[in-house]
C-alpha cells in the first residue's frame, strides 16, 4: 500500500503543484520522493511509501538498468511475480514485486502486462523511448486511482482524488477529476511539451472470465463438473490459495474480525497457513463495537476457537459521531451506508496503527457481493436475476465496500488484503450454476458455508451466523448504530433545509436528514464533485427507505447470550 501521484504537461510551477501530492501522505508514512522526469521539465512523479517488501530498493518511481527509458509508479501487490519470473526467465534487480511490470511490458506490451498480473494494483508506466504513458487498475479496483485530463492535454494521476482537486492549470480553474475504471488500462501519447493525448481505454479483464495468469498459478487444474462435493472441494482449495498468496510481506500481518462468516473464515484460514509456514509471531485479530455489540461477542468466540491474539476496540456514540467529518474526508463519498460502516473501520484502523505493529491487514470484503450475502437476496425473483445482481455489485465494489476498506485503512497507513476478491476464486464462483449460488433454507451464502462445514475451522454457530451488516453489528440489537446517528443528526439539520435539499443538491438529492448531513460535509471538502457517487447503495427487490438490513422485514438477528 502506498500513495502514487504524477503530472504530465503542467503549466504551473511544479514545486507549487507538488503540495497537492502531500494530501495523500497518509498512504505512505515511511518515505516520500518527488522526482522530475529527465527531458520533460513539466512532468513529475510523487510517491509516498509504506515499506512492506524490499526495504532497500522499494522507493519509486522504479527504474532498472536494463530499461532506463521506463518509469513506474505503482500501488499494490503482485502475488505471482516469482511465478512470472520463472515462466519467462526475467532477471530482477530488486525484491520489489512490482518490478515484474517493467519486464512484462518490455516482453509483450501493455495488454499482456495488465492481463498477467495476479494481484491488486494501480499504476502509471512511462515509456520515454516510445513517448507513451500507460495507466492501469486491477479488476475490482481494490487499489484506487483517479485522473484529471484537460482539453489541452494536462494529465494528473493520483491514488486519491484529494491529491488532484486543488491542482492549478491555465485553461481550467477546476479540472474534472474522475475515478479510473477498474479492469481497464489506458494508452496516452506523450508529446515533446509533456502534454498527453488519450489513444485508447481498454477493458483487459472481466471478473467472470478466468484470468490469463492462471497459466502460471501454483494451483494445478481443478476437477470440472458441478456435483456438490467437487464444487465444495474446489471452493476450499481456491480460497485457501487466495489467502496463502497474500501472505507475501516483510511486515507483521493482522486480521480484522467482526465475527461474521467472511472475516472469520479469512482469520481461521490465515492462522492455519501461518502455522504451516512457521511464521514466528502470533496472528493479531481486531474487533470493534459498542458495549455488548453482536460483533464483539461473536469475534471473541472465533478468536478463542482459532487461538489468535485478540484485540477489542470498544467505542461510544460520541467517539463515533466525532469521527464523521474525518471519515467523509478520507472516503471521498457521501453514500449513506458507506459512511455508517466506515466509522467503525476507521476507528479500528486508528487503534491498529497506534497500539500495534501489524501493518498488513486481512479482511473479508467482497464476499457479500460474490456469494449473494446481503439479506435482500432472499427476495430475488429468480436465480438468474440474483446472479445478475451479484455481478452488478461486484462491478460497483470500487464505489462502495472496496472504497470503504481501502480509505479507512490507508488513512492510518495500513495495507489491506482481500482474499475473497482473488481473480481465480471469483471467476470460479461466478462460473457455477446460478441455482447453486442462491440463499437456501432461509440462509444466505449457503454454498460457502456448506463448503467449510466439515473443516472445523470455525464454531458451527459462527459458520451459520446470519448476516449482520458491519454498520449494524457494531452496535447493540436494542439500538442500531444508524439509529444513534440519526438521533444525533436530527438535531443538526433543520426541517426547512431538507425540504429544499433537491434545489441545493439536484444530483443525488438527499432524502433524509442523515443523508443531507453527510452531503454537507462532503461538499465542504469536495464541492462540485458529487458525480463521484453515481447513485446511493440500496437493496433491491424490497421497498426499502433505508440501506440498513435491520429495517427489512425478513431480517433475523443472531440470538444474544
Amino acid at each position: 500500500m502506498c500513495g502514487i501521484w504524477a503530472l504530465f504537461g503542467s503549466d504551473e510551477c511544479l514545486s507549487v503543484q507538488c503540495l497537492s501530492a502531500m494530501k495523500i501522505a497518509h498512504r505512505g508514512p515511511d518515505a516520500f520522493r518527488f522526482e522530475n522526469v529527465n527531458g520533460f521539465t513539466n512532468c513529475c512523479f510523487g510517491f509516498h511509501r509504506l515499506a512492506v517488501v524490499d526495504q532497500l530498493y522499494g522507493m519509486q518511481p522504479i527504474r532498472v538498468k536494463k530499461f532506463p527509458y521506463l518509469w513506474l509508479c505503482y500501488n499494490g501487490e503482485i502475488y505471482n511475480f516469482k511465478q512470472l519470473q520463472k515462466q519467462f526467465g526475467f532477471e530482477y534487480q530488486t525484491l520489489v514485486d512490482g518490478e515484474v511490470i517493467l519486464h512484462l511490458y518490455n516482453r509483450g506490451g501493455i495488454e499482456q502486462t495488465a492481463s498477467m498480473l495476479d494481484g491488486v494494483f494501480a499504476f502509471i508506466l512511462l515509456d520515454t523511448a516510445n513517448r507513451k504513458v500507460f495507466l492501469a487498475r486491477d479488476t475490482y479496483g481494490v487499489r484506487p486511482l483517479f485522473k484529471v485530463l484537460t482539453d489541452d492535454g494536462f494529465l494528473g494521476v493520483c491514488s486519491e482524488a484529494k491529491g488532484l482537486t486543488k491542482l492549478k492549470h491555465s485553461t481550467s480553474l477546476c479540472p474534472k477529476v474522475e475515478p479510473f475504471l477498474p479492469g481497464h488500462y489506458e494508452v496516452l501519447d506523450l508529446k515533446p511539451s509533456g502534454k498527453v493525448a488519450s489513444v485508447e481505454l481498454v477493458k483487459f479483464h472481466s471478473y467472470k472470465d478466468e484470468p490469463l495468469h492462471v497459466a502460471c498459478d501454483t494451483v494445478e487444474t481443478l476437477p470440472s463438473g458441478f456435483d456438490l462435493e467437487t464444487v465444495k472441494s474446489n471452493i476450499r482449495i481456491l480460497f485457501e490459495n487466495a489467502v496463502r498468496k497474500r501472505l507475501m510481506a516483510h511486515r507483521r500481518i493482522g486480521c480484522l474480525l467482526s465475527g461474521g462468516l467472511d472475516s472469520s473464515l479469512v482469520a481461521a484460514v490465515l492462522l492455519k497457513l501461518m502455522k504451516e509456514m512457521n511464521i514466528s509471531y502470533p496472528l493479531q485479530t481486531f474487533a470493534i463495537g459498542m458495549e455488548n455489540s453482536p460483533d464483539l461477542l461473536a469475534a471473541r468466540k472465533v478468536a478463542a476457537h482459532i487461538g489468535s491474539e485478540h484485540h477489542e476496540v470498544v467505542f461510544n456514540s460520541e467517539e463515533g459521531i466525532q469521527a464523521i467529518e474525518d471519515v467523509i474526508f478520507s472516503l471521498e463519498t457521501y453514500d449513506i451506508t458507506t459512511v455508517r460502516a466506515s466509522i467503525g473501520m476507521y476507528l479500528v484502523s486508528k487503534y491498529i496503527r497506534k497500539k500495534t505493529d501489524s501493518v498488513v491487514i486481512f479482511s473479508g470484503e467482497g464476499s457479500d457481493e460474490l456469494t449473494q450475502g446481503y439479506i435482500y437476496f432472499h427476495k430475488a425473483p429468480s436465480p438468474e436475476e440474483a446472479a445478475e445482481e451479484s455481478e452488478r455489485l461486484l462491478k460497483e465494489l470500487y464505489l462502495f465496500d472496496v472504497l470503504r476498506a481501502d480509505r479507512t485503512t490507508a488513512a492510518h497507513g495500513l495495507e489491506l488484503r482481500v482474499p475473497f476478491l482473488d481473480h481465480r476464486f471469483t471467476s470460479y464462483y461466478l462460473s457455477l450454476p446460478a441455482e447453486l449460488r442462491t440463499p437456501k433454507n432461509g440462509i444466505e451464502k449457503y454454498l460457502l458455508r456448506q463448503s467449510f462445514e466439515d473443516s472445523n475451522l470455525l464454531p458451527k454457530e459462527i459458520l451459520w451466523r446470519p448476516k449482520e451488516a458491519f454498520s449494524d453489528g457494531i452496535a447493540s440489537v436494542k439500538k442500531s448504530w444508524f439509529s444513534i446517528l440519526q438521533d444525533y443528526i436530527d438535531q443538526q439539520v433543520d426541517d426547512l433545509l431538507l425540504e429544499k435539499a433537491a434545489e441545493k443538491y439536484p444530483f443525488n438529492p438527499p432524502r433524509t436528514k442523515e443523508s443531507y448531513y453527510y452531503r454537507q460535509v462532503f461538499e465542504k471538502h469536495y464541492s462540485g464533485h458529487s458525480h463521484w457517487l453515481p447513485h446511493y447503495w440500496m437493496p433491491r427487490w424490497v421497498k426499502a427507505a433505508d440501506p440498513s438490513a435491520r429495517t427489512l422485514k425478513h431480517y433475523k438477528s443472531a440470538p444474544q447470550e
